[in-house]
């Protein structure tokens, strides 16, 4: 089955699920994880460009989904680009944006195909986007082709489904399931048509992948420099977020172009 088969697959797969998938957006816009996931980015912002103010810096946010991050990053003063390959994504971003809307450019783009310019961006910002991916290497190829020099890119990201190809990941994940059931909390990791989604999942190159080490390996490839801190989903996951994915926890990649 072709590549461009499995982004058909992922634009109806989100499609249906562009709804359940926002409200959990709305949940984390009206909890205490918009304070630190706010707090997360102004840090890193911050210490890559120290000497400017956020207004100057022009932000790319790829696979925004419902909108999360672009909304924070606008509440933050930059200017937000925000894209998505689903439209009903980017309806729920607009719903979910309200006042803030107008201030953000959402656009429909597949985020390895990009149409902008390069070096037309200071900051390429990401979150659980890359694992989805047919073709993650082209997406990080254009993600550094339209940062400007001295440029941050962030991706936050985990193994999802690495339970599908290592039998220890498995019982990890089973344990998790367990884990939010005995504790009466619900299970965010159970969505709708969630076997369409393990379909596509088996059948993506990051699936299986180690990871963040792929993603390191790559980027240094492409010329920047970069890192990950493993230890993010300690400071922005709320304690339902911390049981249910025990076994997969959030890591994040700062790499910075030269």
């Amino acid at each position: 089955m072709s590549q461009q088969t499995i982004l058909e697959e992922n634009r109806e797969y989100w499609s249906g699920r562009a709804s359940g998938y926002s409200e959990v957006n709305r949940l984390e816009l009206r909890s205490a994880q918009r304070q630190k996931w706010k707090d997360c980015l102004q840090a890193e912002l911050a210490r890559q460009f120290p000497d400017r103010a956020f207004a100057e810096l022009r932000v790319l946010e790829a696979g925004t989904g419902p909108g999360f991050f672009a909304i924070l990053l606008r509440e933050l003063g930059c200017d937000v680009t925000a894209i998505d390959l689903t439209p009903a994504m980017l309806a729920e971003a607009k719903e979910n944006a309200g006042a803030l809307a107008g201030e953000i450019r959402f656009l429909e783009m597949n985020a390895e195909e990009l149409t902008f310019a390069e070096a037309c961006f200071d900051a390429v910002i990401s979150r659980n986007l890359t694992w989805n991916l047919p073709h993650p290497d082209r997406a990080y190829a254009e993600w550094v082709r339209v940062l400007k020099p001295g440029g941050l890119l962030l991706n936050y990201d985990a193994n999802w489904y690495a339970y599908l190809f290592d039998h220890k990941a498995q019982a990890a994940y089973e344990r998790d399931r367990r884990n939010s059931a005995e504790q009466g909390v619900g299970d965010q990791n159970i969505g709708e048509n969630f076997d369409v989604m393990e379909d596509i999942a088996r059948r993506v190159p990051l699936s299986g992948a180690r990871r963040p080490d792929w993603d390191l390996h790559l980027l240094s490839e492409l010329g920047l420099s970069a890192e990950a801190d493993e230890s993010v989903w300690q400071r922005v996951w709320s304690e339902e977020e911390k049981l249910n994915f025990a076994s997969t926890p959030l890591f994040m990649i700062r790499a910075r172009k030269a």
